[in-house]
């Protein structure tokens, strides 16, 4: 599992897909996320502005990474 590492309080979840280079743009992001295909700490998450806070695990694809604080 990858680690991704935030310097704000929390970034949102289509955000943090672009961030990690899973998609390239949030219209993607939104896609992904409304077809159900993302999980937040296990389980599927449906809204793209999702607050994601350090400690928080997202999946997509088989791939998984945990949100850091620096």
């Amino acid at each position: 599992m990858d680690k991704i590492t935030i310097d704000t309080e929390f970034i949102k979840l289509d955000s943090l897909l672009k961030f990690c280079g899973w998609v390239d743009s949030g219209a993607i992001a939104k896609l992904l996320i409304k077809d159900g295909l993302v999980k937040v700490n296990g389980e599927v998450e449906y809204r793209r502005g999702k607050k994601i806070y350090p400690g928080d695990q997202i999946e997509y694809d088989n791939e998984k990474v945990i949100v850091d604080k620096s």
